[in-house]
């Protein structure tokens, strides 16, 4: 059974940073490339960021390029996203999901792909 937990969600002035962290458990990372999705009240999920299985491959939504970082630690079996410059449109929650990967630098931003999902973690970014 492969479980996600996110946790190092909160309450951020605009302009600010946070880093959210997600452990797996079951598998380790590296047999997934992992995402970050996220979904506003009223809206659809949408996706946020993703790295490959290798961690050598990423992609970024638009929207956070430039102040978003994904990243993977095999070792602890963690991965985490490093948002800075928030702004009150990043007010969501967000979850971290696991796609099995048939090779190291596949990725996909397709939340359809991702077997495994996370609870999420609630970002609120006050203006």
């Amino acid at each position: 059974q492969v479980q996600l937990v996110e946790s190092g969600g909160g309450l951020v002035q605009a302009g600010g940073s946070l880093r959210l962290s997600c452990v797996t458990s079951g598998r380790t990372v590296d047999s997934f490339a992992m995402g970050w999705f996220r979904q506003a009240p009223g809206k659809k999920r949408e996706f946020v960021a993703v790295v490959s299985r290798n961690g050598g491959s990423t992609d970024y939504a638009d929207s956070v390029k430039g102040r978003f970082a994904i990243s993977k630690d095999i070792a602890k079996n963690m991965v985490y996203l490093q948002m800075n410059s928030l702004k009150p449109d990043d007010t969501a929650v967000y979850m971290c999901a696991a796609v099995a990967a048939s090779s190291d630098n596949w990725l996909t931003p397709h939340g359809s792909h991702y077997d495994y999902w996370g609870r999420g973690t609630q970002v609120t970014v006050s203006s």
